[in-house]
């Protein structure tokens, strides 16, 4: 006999949220394949069917929230029978902390609401029902990671989110590059996935377990050089569905030809997937950063890839392009925060991780909003539509200062965290290369607001063309999915406190209590229960303000003069343009006169020799980024065997 009050017991919530969803994709396949005959719905009940999973598996999370976040309870469930063998862990197991909750939380949210956007914005589509197959599948694999207690039941959840991505970036195939974009995600994502099955293997082969939890207790103070290429492998293999330099080149052109309610999920899905997999491998399994070497790996790179992707997101002339490299941009902050290794670090780093969630959702969507009703995302194209799309342009502009870190929004409350962080990790350190981070944070932050004052301008703004006037809003299930992502983005913003007493606080408090995650699942642990701080400055103090903006202005001062040059005229007798003299310094009609698709094209050009090294470092070709994957491979493993 069933028994019912088992069944609803919240410790059951992990794995009903992860089944749901493969329920959903299994329920829409067995359905048939045919579209329906609605033109506002060509899915039909097969849309709904992935609404509700999407729906269930967020309720279930929620759920969790009481027990998990606020309680510290952590949820140790054993699909099957559990065993122990040689004093060895036989079975699979999810165990669901405060992070993984968190990062759960993140991911629900997001596929809910881009399901619901779906809806309308796939009308246009062909195969629609196979779409909601490949969703499903994309978001229980996802989920599947993040909660599974098993190292290799990890790795099959990144082969099942591998294959539904590059499916769903290939599913516009009549996009110019789709196809293309999916051959190289599937080319370097399979590397990446080959990297973290060699470091399984020789994990289980040294330590003869797969339980997450018992490797952390086994690893630690036995890192011998098979140990560190393990690492060296798995770190590669995460940190390629993170979308980190060097793979960044991956999300743009996946980005720019999936569907935007895909690129809601690569952007704010997949590369938490693989910021999750990088805390755990440093901060679990093999409890690294303690040690100045794996802080100086994750906080460099997360230095190098904002600045690096917010200059390239500066030359795009494609608007989901633009955001794809504002996107793992906003992730570097992410991983350098969580990089500093301190309590407040690792809470303004998963705080700035689920900003990045909502406000690089929303602005995906607006993207979206855009391709749905003109049919074009090339911003030389564009512009004035604020004049028809009053919604989709007020909820873009909540998204863009929410990016741009402009307060009441989440974004400053967040980035200014990280500032604190990163200055504070510089004081106790005596290590002035912690403030060079700050300005780079900052530097990036100042380039961000400009690249959306260019892409505002160049969409929303200025003159309407005659091709778009006939133009109209988009439908209302599009913008309530807009609207949801705005108000948390405003929300989040408001009330930081809350935000990080419920969620980024518990979360971090997991991230340093590893004894606590070993013990859950029943295996010794003798590691200390640390003691955190989370002291800050308050986010709202106006002085503060003041402070951090002298910082940007002086950020600013420093980027122009390293980009000044001299400017040589080709030739002394040239004729010379007075018009421009009087009011215009005598600058030539070519300096002079910029299109709202090129604000900046004067930073642009005293920055040319820059952005002609990344032109010709990122020449597009599959060949040259599995090289990048394999030389990045290589540089891991020489780093993990001298270093550490």
């Amino acid at each position: 006999m069933i028994n019912l009050h088992n069944m609803v017991d919240y410790h059951h919530f992990p794995i009903y949220s992860i089944m749901v969803l493969f329920l959903g994709a299994f329920l829409i396949a067995a359905t048939g394949g045919k579209e329906s005959k609605n033109p506002k719905n060509p899915a039909g009940f097969r849309a709904w069917i992935a609404l509700a999973a999407t729906g269930l598996s967020l309720f279930f999370l929620g759920s969790l929230v009481k027990p998990v976040m606020m309680d510290g309870e952590v949820i140790a469930y054993w699909m099957g029978s559990r065993g122990i063998a040689g004093g060895y862990a036989i079975g699979i197991a999810l165990e669901v902390d405060a992070l993984s909750l968190f990062f759960a939380l993140l991911i629900s949210t997001a596929v809910f609401v881009s399901a619901i956007y779906s809806i309308r914005y796939m009308v246009h589509d062909d195969c629609v029902p196979q779409y909601y197959v490949l969703y499903c599948l994309l978001a229980g694999g996802v989920l599947g990671l993040v909660l599974s207690g098993d190292i290799f039941n990890m790795f099959v959840m990144v082969e099942i989110l591998t294959f539904a991505a590059v499916a769903l970036t290939a599913f516009r195939t009549k996009v110019y590059g789709a196809l293309e974009a999916a051959f190289k995600y599937l080319v370097v994502g399979c590397m990446g996935s080959t990297a973290i099955l060699t470091g399984v293997i020789m994990l289980y082969a040294q330590y003869h377990t797969l339980n997450l939890a018992q490797l952390a207790s086994l690893i630690p103070g036995t890192m011998n050089n098979a140990t560190k290429l393990a690492f060296a492998f798995l770190y590669i293999g995460f940190s390629t569905k993170a979308f980190i330099v060097p793979f960044h080149p991956l999300a743009a052109d996946a980005h720019g030809a999936a569907p935007a309610s895909i690129s809601v999920l690569i952007s704010g899905v997949l590369t938490k997937s693989g910021i999750y997999g990088i805390i755990r491998l440093t901060y679990f399994l093999f409890q690294t950063m303690n040690l100045g070497a794996s802080q100086f790996m994750l906080v460099f790179i997360g230095s190098v890839s904002m600045f690096v992707c917010v200059t390239m997101a500066l030359a795009q002339h494609d608007f989901k392009r633009l955001l794809a490299y504002h996107s793992i941009s906003q992730i570097g902050y992410v991983l350098a925060a969580v990089g500093l290794s301190t309590s407040l670090g690792v809470s303004a780093g998963l705080y700035h991780a689920m900003n990045h969630t909502l406000f690089k959702g929303l602005l995906f969507l607006a993207a979206g909003a855009v391709l749905h009703e003109t049919g074009t995302t090339d911003l030389g194209k564009l512009g004035g539509l604020s004049k028809k799309m009053p919604h989709t342009t007020v909820l873009f502009l909540i998204g863009a200062f929410s990016i741009s870190g402009v307060p009441p929004f989440n974004g400053f409350a967040s980035k200014w965290m990280i500032y604190q962080a990163t200055y504070q990790k510089a004081v106790e350190s005596n290590n002035i290369g912690f403030l060079l981070v700050t300005i780079v944070a900052l530097v990036t932050s100042t380039l961000t607001l400009a690249s959306f004052v260019k892409v505002s301008q160049s969409v929303f703004f200025g003159q309407l063309p005659k091709e778009y006037e006939n133009v109209k809003e988009v439908p209302f299930g599009m913008r309530l999915a807009m609207g949801i992502l705005a108000v948390l983005c405003i929300l989040t913003g408001i009330f930081p406190n809350t935000v990080t007493g419920i969620l980024t606080q518990p979360a971090a408090k997991a991230v340093a209590d590893v004894g606590e995650y070993i013990t859950a699942m029943g295996f010794k642990s003798n590691l200390p229960v640390p003691e955190l701080s989370f002291a800050q400055v308050g986010v709202w103090e106006p002085i503060n303000w003041l402070l951090i903006l002298c910082i940007a202005l002086l950020a600013l001062t420093v980027a122009a003069v390293a980009g000044k040059y001299d400017r040589v005229s080709e030739s002394e007798n040239e004729e010379v343009e007075t018009k421009y003299q009087l009011f215009y310094g005598g600058e030539k009609n070519v300096y002079s006169q910029v299109g709202g698709g090129d604000l900046f094209w004067g930073f642009k050009h005293n920055w040319r020799h820059y952005f002609s090294f990344m032109h010709d470092l990122h020449s597009g070709v599959v060949n040259d980024y599995a090289l990048w994957a394999v030389v990045a491979l290589a540089l891991a493993i020489v780093y993990m065997m001298i270093v550490f």
